[in-house]
């Protein structure tokens, strides 16, 4: 039995649970390699059966493993994230992991603002705003549904950009000269609609995040306000703080 499993604080499969997960995560099994049986976690450890299927439920709760019935439990594929406490684009976090990105491009055009756009954007209710609508696609699977909102003389020069493989935050800044400084993010739940659930190839009714970003320039000026609605089971948020 390992030294971690002297831990005293934990129950039993508290310790074997965290101790597998410690091993799959410094690559000790390979993504969608199967672990050793029950039988043999009940010998390595000293356990009972009862035990070990605790601690292999909490790990498949934790989506860190998946069972086949009759074939065992297999380690999960990490899905990608992207850290929130960096202000990227979403293309830009991903490439850095050697994800492929691609984005459908839904339509792209000018509207009259809502109170909620007006107010974010510091427009009157009413004012043309360009809406830009795209699916995000992560190594060829929809991720997201991202609606962004920016004034019309960018929304304008966007819409002869290349929106199918660029980031608008790499354009803003690198093509058009604006600064990026800070965004203001909400994130709360919603349930798939079904015009949402299609685009995102999910259920009718399944869960989703929904983060409302607005970024700013160096100046402080609104500049990109989006509603981003995620999906949670092929994709993951992070975020470290500290106290």
């Amino acid at each position: 039995m390992s030294d971690t499993l002297l831990h005293p604080t934990l129950p039993l499969y508290g310790r074997i649970r965290d101790e597998l997960r410690t091993r799959i995560h410094a690559g000790a099994y390979a993504p969608h390699e199967r672990l050793p049986s029950e039988s043999e976690l009940m010998t390595l450890y000293g356990v009972s059966r009862i035990t070990v299927r605790q601690a292999l439920g909490e790990l498949e709760k934790e989506g860190v493993l998946f069972k086949v019935p009759g074939k065992g439990a297999f380690v999960s594929k990490p899905k990608p994230f992207q850290q929130l406490a960096r202000l990227q684009g979403f293309a830009e976090a991903m490439r850095e992991h050697g994800h492929e990105i691609y984005n459908r491009l839904l339509s792209i055009h000018t509207l009259p603002a809502d109170a909620v756009v007006a107010e974010r954007l510091h427009l009157p209710v009413g004012a043309p705003v360009t809406e830009l609508r795209r699916v995000r696609l992560l190594n060829r699977q929809p991720v997201s549904l991202d609606v962004t909102y920016v004034a019309p003389h960018i929304g304008e020069r966007l819409a002869r950009e290349d929106l199918a493989t660029r980031d608008v935050f790499v354009i803003l800044e690198n093509d058009y000269g604006i600064a990026l400084g800070h965004a203001d993010l909400t994130i709360d739940a919603q349930l798939a609609e079904p015009e949402i659930a299609g685009l995102l190839g999910l259920p009718i009714g399944q869960p989703l995040l929904r983060i409302e970003r607005l970024t700013h320039d160096r100046a402080g000026a609104p500049v990109d306000f989006e509603y981003l609605h995620c999906r949670s089971d092929n994709f993951q948020f992070r975020l470290r703080v500290a106290r």
